[in-house]
């Protein structure tokens, strides 16, 4: 493997999106690879983006070092780009990461990883026809499967907030009849849109990728090191490796960094992401 030198210093700039500029960090390849390889990273939904961001760095700064050029993105909304949280749109995001996209494709990498994060690999699958062509790979991180178990699951901060104040409790029905009727919500202090709500409800990773899918790497995070996958990610890889997709699945041992209370680490994550990456794209 590829790993040589100091560590690869990343470009600061702002990418023009599609209603904001985009802050964007460019890890140029150390040791540029033979076939020009871009790594465009798919970042996952409000705070869980934020606790990732080191370990995210840390990998970007591996595949770097390992000859990829690779691109991280502040979805609109969100980080240091332009607009609010609460004017975020699924659209908006899945253009804006297209322009990401055909960035890097224009600083001369005519092949691409998408990598997504949870949330992010249900936005890789939503630009992946539009690029299907030059994408080589599919790099996904403890995959989100489904989009309305993590919108009730985000919703259910709200409820927990409640409980430390006194009244009557509201329940998470309430919070969707609320979304139901046009209304924005304010939960663990990001004002959630309706539009955002019920486009990302529909969202199922395995109908978006079963449509067409390059050969993709899936990595979970275990307690243990090699554990089997959960029944979710079981049930959408065997449905693709039934449909003659080469994807490669496997867990490796940390903790869920994208909600410690601290900012975590995972080595095994990265290290295997490195390794099988490398090996992949020669």
């Amino acid at each position: 493997m590829s790993n040589t030198g100091a560590a690869p210093t990343p470009q600061p700039f702002f990418l023009a999106g599609e209603r904001g500029e985009l802050f964007s960090l460019y890890f140029p390849p150390q040791m540029p690879r033979a076939t020009s390889c871009g790594i465009v990273f798919f970042p996952p939904f409000a705070e869980e983006m934020n606790k990732a961001r080191r370990l995210v760095a840390v990998q970007a700064r591996r595949f770097a070092q390992a000859g990829f050029a690779v691109l991280l993105v502040d979805l609109y909304g969100t980080g240091d780009s332009a607009g609010d949280f609460g004017d975020a749109r699924w659209e908006l995001w899945r253009n804006d990461m297209l322009r990401a996209a055909r960035w890097l494709q224009a600083q001369g990498c005519a092949r691409l990883v998408l990598w997504g994060l949870r949330s992010g690999a249900l936005l890789a699958a939503e630009v992946l026809p539009e690029l299907r062509s030059s994408v080589e790979r599919l790099l996904l991180w403890h995959p989100v499967v489904r989009g309305e178990p993590l919108m009730t699951q985000f919703l259910r901060l709200r409820l927990a907030a409640d409980l430390m104040t006194p009244g009557e409790k509201i329940t998470t029905q309430e919070l969707r009849a609320t979304l139901a009727k046009g209304e924005s919500l304010e939960v663990a202090g990001y004002t959630l849109a309706p539009e955002l709500v019920q486009r990302m409800d529909a969202l199922d990773l395995k109908s978006m990728l079963m449509a067409g899918c390059p050969p993709l790497d899936w990595l979970d995070i275990a307690a243990v090191a090699d554990r089997p996958l959960a029944p979710a990610s079981r049930a959408v890889v065997d449905a693709l490796q039934q449909q003659q997709i080469c994807v490669r699945a496997a867990t490796v041992a940390g903790e869920p960094f994208w909600n410690t209370l601290e900012i975590t680490e995972v080595p095994e994550l990265v290290e295997r992401s490195t390794q099988w990456l490398d090996e992949a794209c020669r």
